[in-house]
């Protein structure tokens, strides 16, 4: 009983492997079944590579507008990325500073210089976010601006790259055919089986 269920199953994954390659064989080439190559060059979302990214870099490998526009976004965010560097450090050492004051300070034991010292940390840096006040609201200001920049190139390739999903869907239409023929096996084989005592 164990040959016939194995010789059964090795005849159905061979006829299936022959009618899948067939099947291939006939597809029209479009930019889906090209994506399966890795992304290359093209701005990926911050996501794992994904069907879009894929196909959106198939597109820009035939498109030159598209690739210079891909790569004005590419120079763009690596700007971005550089321009914010520069008041990274600065920011964050005056802030740790001011920590750390706040923290040591809390340490003295004397309950007056305590106090004394608690009030200068303030004052200084009261002063000091009132320095950064337009550094902070500019640097907002980026990083909104790259949001929205992100966001709408997100659509435009959602956009770009819905006709040729479409596309693949059509040259690879899911007709029923096969599974029928093959649920028929499979009953046809349960019968069988069920008649064996």
């Amino acid at each position: 009983m164990k040959k016939i269920l194995f010789a059964s199953a090795l005849i159905l994954s061979t006829l299936s492997c022959k009618e899948n390659k067939s099947r291939n064989a006939q597809v029209v080439e479009n930019a889906v079944d090209n994506s399966e190559s890795s992304v290359s060059g093209s701005l990926k979302s911050y996501r794992d590579e994904n069907m879009i990214d894929k196909i959106y870099s198939e597109l820009i490998k035939n498109d030159k507008s598209l690739k210079a526009l891909d790569d004005k976004l590419v120079k763009l965010y690596d700007e971005n990325r550089k321009v914010l560097e520069l008041y990274a450090e600065p920011l964050h050492k005056s802030e740790s500073f001011y920590l750390d004051a706040k923290s040591q300070a809390g340490t003295i034991k004397d309950s007056i210089l305590k106090q004394q010292m608690e009030k200068e940390i303030k004052i200084s840096s009261d002063q000091y976010d009132l320095k950064i006040s337009k550094v902070k609201e500019l640097m907002a200001k980026v990083n909104q601006n790259s949001d929205d920049i992100n966001n709408q190139y997100t659509a435009f390739k959602i956009r770009k790259t819905l006709p040729e999903i479409e596309k693949y869907q059509n040259a690879h239409p899911l007709k029923t055919d096969s599974l029928e023929n093959f649920i028929k096996k499979q009953n046809e084989l349960l019968n069988e089986l069920k008649k064996l005592k």
